[in-house]
């Protein structure tokens, strides 16, 4: 059966436990594949190589910046950034194909994620269907040059497709609990740069008042509003965890500020 036309990039940092099976879903479906490794200490980069596709390793800066310059990588126009907790399902895989066959009507797509936490996935609570852009033009998309969550740098002409991508989110709450350790940081950093060029118009957006707002708004969003109570006691864990990002990132702002003074 012929490849699609299609350039899968997938990021990497110790990822040694799941890059095999990320990159076999897709290994005979797209005709390139690529690893971008944030210069990983364990096996990842060795497995890929083992695997046959293309390797690069650059150490990550700026998030948005990273990913620009690994979609800039691809020999194909039309590229799927993928992460190596994300799968395509086969029903996905049929319909890129046969969407970029009969010609694409739009520069970029979001596609429906399932999340999961260990074997659950969660249906509530605003995680799916989740969709974000992961399919586009490299010629005609860029991401934002930011450290967290960057967003697309251009308005695009933009449609959700049918069927869904796979998201192993976390392990288990282990590992939700560190990557908000490590989310959360990013978000301090980030403000703390926007602090350094304009405290005054910093601290009317990132104060106690504020934080405090944002996590009880959020809490009632993601459990309420969002029915995340249906998803029983993982959804009230995720209503709480996510509620209180804002408040931890505010707390590692106020260190941040405090040691920069010093």
């Amino acid at each position: 059966m012929d490849k699609t036309s299609l350039s899968v990039v997938i990021l990497t940092k110790n990822e040694e436990e799941r890059i095999a099976d990320c990159i076999k879903s897709v290994y005979d479906w797209a005709d390139e594949i690529i690893i971008v490794d944030d210069e990983s200490t364990d096996r990842t980069t060795q497995i890929a190589a083992e695997l046959g596709v293309k390797v690069l390793v650059k150490k990550m800066d700026i998030e948005g910046r990273h990913r620009n310059w690994a979609y800039s990588q691809a020999k194909n126009n039309w590229t799927l950034s993928l992460d190596a907790d994300e799968r395509p399902t086969q029903e996905l895989k049929k319909e890129i194909a046969d969407l970029l066959n009969k010609g694409p009507d739009c520069n970029a797509y979001t596609i429906p994620r399932r999340n999961y936490i260990g074997d659950r996935w969660l249906k509530w609570g605003g995680l799916y269907p989740s969709a974000q852009v992961k399919l586009f033009r490299k010629d005609k998309f860029r991401w934002k040059e930011e450290d967290v969550h960057p967003e697309p740098s251009v308005k695009l002409s933009c449609r959700q497709l049918g069927n869904d991508l796979v998201h192993y989110s976390y392990r288990d709450w282990q590992d939700y609990l560190n990557k908000l350790n490590n989310q959360t940081t990013l978000e301090a950093k980030k403000w703390l740069n926007l602090y350094k060029g304009d405290h005054k118009k910093v601290s009317h957006k990132m104060n106690l008042i504020h934080a405090l707002w944002r996590t009880l708004d959020r809490f009632v969003r993601v459990y309420i509003i969002k029915r995340g109570f249906m998803d029983g006691f993982y959804g009230f864990m995720v209503a709480y965890l996510s509620s209180i990002y804002q408040l931890i990132s505010y707390a590692k702002y106020k260190e941040m500020i405090k040691e920069n003074r010093g």
